[in-house]
């Protein structure tokens, strides 16, 4: 009886231990499987609206306890149309998104700026490994093109790169291959890529300003008709390398690989602050490049063009 007894209370503490542990463990989602459909609606899972007016539904999400990088459905303004997005936002030990009034959605990629959707919209990632995006009434509006590249899955990874993967886990598509307005660390900007600014932080059209890397240096553009350039740095000396002139961002400078690539040491540098948060690179609708730092809220902690280049 006594045997019993204490077998049924150390049954009960451990299904007691066991529940609060499972409730402890960081909850993330930062994969998903072919024939999967996400509907942009009010009511979808990890849908959050912030004091700045502004929304996520998020899809995909890597990681817990402060700023992480997802993917899913962001408007901002209105929220009369939204982007396919990949933004930083802010999460607690079990991976909610949280901080509504501070830890505002920051957006560093998106499928569909020229063509926002409506609510009904919905992500489809097909049984034959095409993500598409189609607006409420069933449009087409973008697409990864990657149908029969033998798609398996697709995931958000922890540098922010949203990828479609084989069996092998070998990268069929990455919007790192497709930069808009914005570069995270680690990633780079090649020769033939642009940074081009939105028109306004609620119009995400296609705005006056780009920049570009060529085999001369890193340039920025007013895209008018002709376009001209108001900042250059450029980078002297003959191309020791076959790999296409890029930058790439890393924690306290922005490096330029014009004539060399890694590992040899780059050509030129800018130098940054180093993060002791999460940070990210962001060409402004007014042709600033500044970089943006998580310090309690979203923090300007550089302007590159005002560094080393000119601004003309």
């Amino acid at each position: 009886m006594k045997t019993t007894l204490i077998c049924s209370l150390l049954l009960a503490f451990f299904l007691i231990l066991s529940r609060y542990s499972t409730v402890a463990q960081p909850f993330d989602y930062p994969s998903a499987n072919l024939s999967t459909t996400w509907t942009n609606n009010a009511s979808a899972p990890h849908s959050v609206s912030f004091t700045d007016g502004s929304t996520v539904r998020a899809i995909l999400l890597r990681g817990s306890f402060g700023p992480r990088f997802a993917c899913g459905f962001y408007c901002n303004g209105t929220c009369d149309s939204y982007l396919f997005a990949v933004f930083i936002v802010q999460t607690n030990s079990g991976s909610g998104i949280v901080q509504p009034a501070i830890g505002f959605p920051q957006v560093v990629w998106s499928a569909n700026r020229d063509h926002p959707v409506k609510l009904g919209a919905k992500l489809n990632l097909n049984e034959v490994g095409d993500l598409v995006l189609r607006d409420a009434d069933g449009n087409l509006v973008w697409s990864t093109n990657t149908a029969g590249k033998h798609v398996a899955g697709m995931q958000i990874t922890d540098t922010g790169n949203l990828v479609l993967f084989d069996s092998g886990n070998a990268i069929v598509w990455q919007s790192f291959d497709h930069p808009t307005d914005s570069l995270v660390p680690g990633q780079k900007l090649f020769e033939g890529q642009k940074l081009i600014a939105s028109v306004s932080s609620t119009n995400w059209r296609k705005g006056l300003y780009s920049v570009e890397v060529t085999n001369k240096g890193l340039f920025g553009y007013i895209e008018s008709k002709p376009r001209r350039v108001y900042y250059k740095y450029l980078v002297n000396g003959s191309d020791g390398s076959e790999e296409r002139s890029y930058v790439r961002l890393f924690n306290g400078s922005l490096a330029l690989f014009i004539h060399s690539a890694e590992p040899s040491p780059p050509d030129g540098s800018i130098p940054l602050p180093i993060a002791s948060s999460a940070q990210y690179m962001k060409l402004m609708p007014d042709g600033h490049l500044r970089v943006l730092e998580w310090q309690s809220g979203w923090r300007v902690v550089a302007d590159l063009f005002g560094v080393r280049g000119r601004r003309l």
